[in-house]
């Protein structure tokens, strides 16, 4: 079939809204639609015809209330195509608009030829029901909207640090006045909020210095944040963004930014599990890695102390860390203690290899429940529980193919979905699974399916939480023992996590 345009107008000829797939003039289309109702007018009144044809094109349409629904077609088109292209187009109006009358149409006018343009394309029929429409033409994303909460919770939290601030300051005038000190009018004199890395364990000296200026913690703290939330803004961060986070773990000194920064140390583990979709485990692998990071020639040569809590996870050193420190001492240092580590560049110091086929080992267990339900389709049930309430895994998603052309009907959800008709897979998300929400589940209808076409199910998410409890305690310089500050980093994340 090749459809011309299509329009909604009155039973006298008074078109509402149209919509044309072929290049055609205005005068064109405007003649076309002003000759409907002549052509209605000259039927029989009491024969209900659904199409009307003219010498070049055909009308077919059917009556919504006091409107008609219009299709114009080329008269070489299948007519039992065109009435099952009408009823959708009808059903797509009775959709949008609540009430079917010119004043409602005319509201929702760019709605519908929103829609229109998802139900034909150049003139011809596109392979899509409601449901797809109703969905193309929401475009609901949950990026957006996660995008949107980070925008909002740091517009509150500046409002809440600049109250903090003006208190701040009129607690210092108030001294001052007491004191008979000038204050400055401008606030630029004082301390400057600055981002924090995310821990910074700080080891006490015996002799500190007192600094010029003590920092209160409370004006630097802000609004709590949702974890959600937290994912993003950290997101954010890796794409460039300037964003000042709290952190519950983070310690606010005097000392700059740089000092901070002068010891890095990075743990990373990458999970990787198959799964029997009805239990069991094929494969479980953990790979970690520590790695050292060294921006300050005056802390190269130095000792680093662990806590050891990896149970039964073998360790192994790099070949250039003293193996025997390590067993007698449990302390990370080069075999040369004069030998200084390498700077500005990543040194690894640890890694391990995990390997088990225990269901106690997986962190986050996927129970997918498809049954066929009578009408050549199957009812689905998913759920997800978190096995080591110890972690807290953010931006989960659960990826579940689907039938080929069929979108899922949702019935219950933990969380947010998408369907992407082109992937042909339900996209299911959770911002945070942690001992506070460890189970979640999702239900659908699939039409059309059996109950292997939801395999494999694909499970994706990222950590700040870590599998192997190690963690760096103390580091001391190796010619005074003198301990110094660092920064630390923790990520988990799923190389390839399936359900098969």
């Amino acid at each position: 079939m090749v459809l011309l345009a299509s329009a909604v107008c009155t039973k006298t000829g008074k078109t509402i809204v149209s919509r044309q797939f072929v290049e055609m003039t205005k005068a064109r289309i405007e003649g076309l639609l002003a000759a409907f109702p002549k052509l209605m007018s000259t039927e029989k009144r009491h024969i209900q015809h659904t199409f009307v044809e003219t010498d070049s094109v055909r009308y077919v349409y059917q009556p919504l209330e006091k409107l008609y629904m219009l299709l114009i077609t080329t008269k070489t088109s299948n007519i039992l195509e065109d009435l099952e292209t009408l009823r959708l187009f009808s059903k797509v109006v009775l959709d949008c608009c609540k009430l079917v009358d010119e004043s409602e149409v005319s509201k929702k006018s760019f709605d519908l030829i929103f829609a229109f343009d998802e139900i034909v394309a150049l003139g011809y029929r596109e392979s899509v029901n409601l449901a797809q429409v109703r969905t193309f033409v929401e475009m609901d994303s949950h990026e957006e909207k996660m995008y949107q909460a980070v925008r909002q919770s740091q517009e509150r939290d500046a409002k809440v640090k600049m109250r903090e601030k003006a208190k701040e300051l009129q607690r210092q005038r108030i001294d001052a006045v007491k004191k008979g000190v000038r204050m400055p009018t401008s606030s630029g004199s004082y301390m400057s909020m600055t981002p924090v890395a995310d821990s910074i364990y700080e080891i006490k000296v015996s002799k500190p210095e007192t600094p010029k200026y003590t920092t209160s913690n409370k004006a630097l703290k802000l609004g709590a944040k949702s974890k959600d939330v937290d994912l993003f803004v950290d997101q954010l961060k890796s794409e460039g963004e300037k964003v000042v986070t709290n952190n519950k773990t983070s310690t606010i000194t005097s000392t700059s930014s740089t000092v901070q920064k002068d010891i890095h140390i990075k743990k990373e583990e990458r999970l990787i599990a198959i799964v029997g979709r009805d239990g069991g485990v094929r494969n479980f692998e953990l790979h970690g890695l520590i790695s050292l990071r060294i921006s300050n020639e005056l802390y190269q040569k130095i000792v680093l102390q662990f806590n050891f809590e990896s149970g039964n996870i073998p360790l192994q050193t790099h070949p250039n860390i003293d193996k025997e420190l390590f067993k007698t001492n449990r302390l990370i240092g080069l075999k040369n203690p004069t030998k200084p580590f390498p700077l500005d560049s990543e040194v690894g110091l640890l890694k391990w290899t995990l390997q088990s086929q225990e269901e106690s080992a997986i962190p986050l267990s996927i129970n997918c429940w498809p049954s066929e339900n009578g009408y050549g389709g199957c009812d689905v049930n998913i759920e997800y529980n978190l096995e080591h309430a110890d972690l807290e895994l953010n931006n989960v998603t659960v990826t579940v193919p689907l039938p080929f052309g069929n979108a899922p009907v949702i019935q219950e959800c933990s969380g947010v979905y998408s369907y992407e008709p082109k992937k042909n897979v339900l996209i299911w998300s959770v911002a945070v699974v942690d001992s506070s929400n460890p189970t979640g589940s999702i239900e659908f209808e699939a039409p059309k399916s059996i109950a292997s076409d939801f395999f494999p199910i694909k499970v994706d998410f990222v950590s700040k939480s870590s599998y192997n409890k190690i963690k760096p305690l103390e580091i001391r310089l190796i010619d005074d023992n003198t301990p110094v500050k660092f920064t630390s980093e923790t990520s988990l994340y799923t190389g390839n996590y399936e359900i098969v």
